[in-house]
């Protein structure tokens, strides 16, 4: 197996296991995919960083043009470390602090997308303070579901996100009227991973019949942010969702003659098949009905299935014979904790100890939710391009963790 032009093998053995590896080609073609289901709509693409932070992939996706979708100080830094400019900059998130908008202001970021009226109030003090405007559209929570796992829904009444849609009309004359805010749009954004068109068309319904109403109470409404969540195939033969053209004929449809900016959040679907989890088989232990392959993966390293029930193909980088014959396998990391499973009974290739496997579909959400549990140090992250490959992430040593932490001198 190879990614682009470079042996997994030779990855495996210059870099060690477990790692992440993403292409560059498949970063590129699906972020021009992505353009050109947008073809002939006035917009901005906003990739979503928190999908796949490394600043090497940003940059990437800055050269094709793109901007960036943030959620804190530290992804505004990553963005603008990795050549995407400020004014191509959205900020979300529910709790940006005080320092956070500061330095986003400062930066001179496009647009804030505001959840909540203490929030608006914290941002007008901050940009009076610093005697300029924020640019800001209110986040809307349309009380839509959109299907996909409870824990990535976002556009439902009992979710923690957005101004209740019942209530915009009174945010809106509200923020009008503080001198530190400039009213300029509204966002929606509905959940991840949705895999049918309907739900991103009551949203744009909804949010059309919003900015119809906001115009007709005299603000100036020039964008309609609506946010992310298209997804993506993780299962190879299931039905794939929307392509991006399918999705941009239907948005095009609807906002045509509206005179509004449009802005796109990908994330997933420009990342998540993107990048793969390599990892080699550690042990195979058989014992009552079940065989377990023990990989060097854990856990930490990819929470998704464990936090989400995720789905992700699974696959050895050399095939050891070519007869089709496969077992039922649990395939499971190295942490103490049951939850530490990737797949259950899963119908697999014969595989033996020290052999390499993948794990597809893991360039969205994948690093970005590591963590360093069980003193197990962060995991490579490896960029290709070509023939070439660079780890553009380094594994840290136990020391390095350690040199974080101090003993108090009275213990």
């Amino acid at each position: 197996m190879m990614a682009e032009n470079v042996p997994l093998t030779t990855i495996a053995d210059a870099v060690g296991t477990p790692a992440y590896v993403y292409s560059s080609a498949t970063l590129k073609r699906h972020y021009e995919v992505f353009e050109q289901g947008l073809s002939g709509m006035d917009s901005l693409i906003a990739y979503s960083v928190k999908a796949n932070s490394n600043i090497a992939v940003l940059a990437v996706l800055a050269k094709l043009g793109a901007g960036a979708d943030v959620v804190s100080g530290g992804e505004l830094v990553r963005a603008l470390k990795a050549g995407i400019p400020a004014n191509k900059i959205v900020f979300s998130g529910v709790g940006k602090t005080r320092d956070e908008m500061r330095a986003a202001l400062e930066a001179g970021i496009y647009q804030f997308n505001v959840e909540s009226l203490p929030e608006l109030h914290a941002l007008n003090e901050c940009a009076v303070a610093i005697k300029t405007k924020a640019r800001i559209a209110f986040r809307i929570n349309p009380d839509i579901s959109a299907g996909g796992h409870a824990k990535i829904s976002t556009g439902k009444a009992e979710n923690k996100f957005g101004i209740d849609i019942t209530t915009a009309i009174d945010a809106y004359a509200e923020a009008a009227q503080l001198p530190g805010i400039l009213v300029a749009g509204i966002d929606m954004h509905i959940g991840s991973q949705i895999v049918e068109l309907a739900p991103f068309a009551a949203a744009i319904d909804k949010g059309l019949e919003l900015i119809k109403n906001l115009r007709a109470e005299g603000h100036d409404i020039s964008n309609f942010d609506i946010g992310g969540g298209l997804g993506i195939p993780y299962v190879e033969d299931a039905d794939a969702p929307p392509l991006p053209i399918e999705y941009g004929r239907m948005i095009a449809e609807k906002v045509q003659g509206h005179n509004l900016k449009m802005i796109f959040e990908p994330g997933r679907m420009i990342a998540g098949n993107a990048g793969i989890l390599l990892s080699k088989v550690e042990y195979v232990k058989t014992g009552g009905a079940r065989k377990f392959l023990i990989i060097d993966a854990a856990m930490n390293d990819l929470i998704r299935p464990a936090l989400y029930n995720a789905h992700h193909d699974i696959e050895p980088v050399a095939q050891r014979n070519s007869d089709g014959i496969t077992t039922p396998c649990d395939v499971v990391g190295p942490v103490c904790e049951t939850g530490d499973t990737f797949t259950e009974q899963r119908d697999l290739p014969d595989m033996q100890a020290g052999d390499l496997l993948v794990i597809h579909s893991a360039g969205a959400y994948g690093a970005v939710q590591s963590s360093q549990y069980n003193t197990r140090p962060l995991i490579p992250e490896v960029l290709v391009s070509g023939d070439q490959f660079k780890v553009v992430r380094e594994r840290p040593k136990v020391e390095d963790i350690l040199k974080t932490e101090n003993i108090p001198d009275w213990v």
